[in-house]
């Protein structure tokens, strides 16, 4: 697996580097060639805690997690632990979206400056995605962690917008 490891607010370390890759070599197993496989790490340390997310963007899917404790050590265990967990839950239903085509998601974030105005727009993010099935959709949300997903829908032929409703189903908002 290729690491690529940012730090912000905090110098990298060659052992924290070292620790990283061999915790997250354990996930090498799951990908038939790890080696094509690119995991960003960034770590980072807000009000005392050390925070470090992951994110592994594969052909098919895109692993995410996040974990935040005041041992950066133990949030690194605890990450790798979720990642693994997400991967053997949704083994099944990953294998089952295998296809001739790749989907692959490219997020790039620009961060904008604050301002003293409210209401104001503090992150944007801009995603590039192959078409996909509403169930793949749900599949993806669930293993980004996230409330909601935007994706293009084969089955509507549009752009489509899946979140998670309070009593736990899910809905769709199509734009035409």
């Amino acid at each position: 697996m290729n690491i690529s490891i940012r730090g912000d607010k905090i110098e990298v370390t060659d052992s924290i580097k070292n620790y990283v890759k061999e915790k997250l070599a354990r996930l090498d197993k799951y990908f038939e060639d790890a080696n094509k496989i690119d995991a960003h790490i960034l770590i980072r340390v807000r009000n005392g805690e050390q925070i470090i997310e992951v994110t592994i963007p594969t052909s098919r899917y895109t692993l995410r997690a996040e974990e935040a404790t005041s041992d950066l050590y133990a949030a690194i265990d605890m990450v790798v632990d979720v990642l693994e967990r997400q991967i053997r839950k949704n083994k099944t239903k990953l294998n089952r979206y295998k296809t001739n085509e790749t989907i692959e998601f490219v997020f790039t974030e620009d961060e904008i400056e604050p301002d003293v105005e409210e209401n104001k727009i503090v992150k944007r993010k801009n995603i590039t995605s192959k078409p996909m099935g509403e169930e793949e959709a749900v599949l993806q949300m669930d293993l980004l962690g996230h409330d909601f997903f935007v994706f293009k829908n084969i089955d509507e032929d549009c752009v489509s917008v899946l979140y998670r409703r309070k009593d736990g189903n899910f809905g769709i908002i199509n734009s035409k």
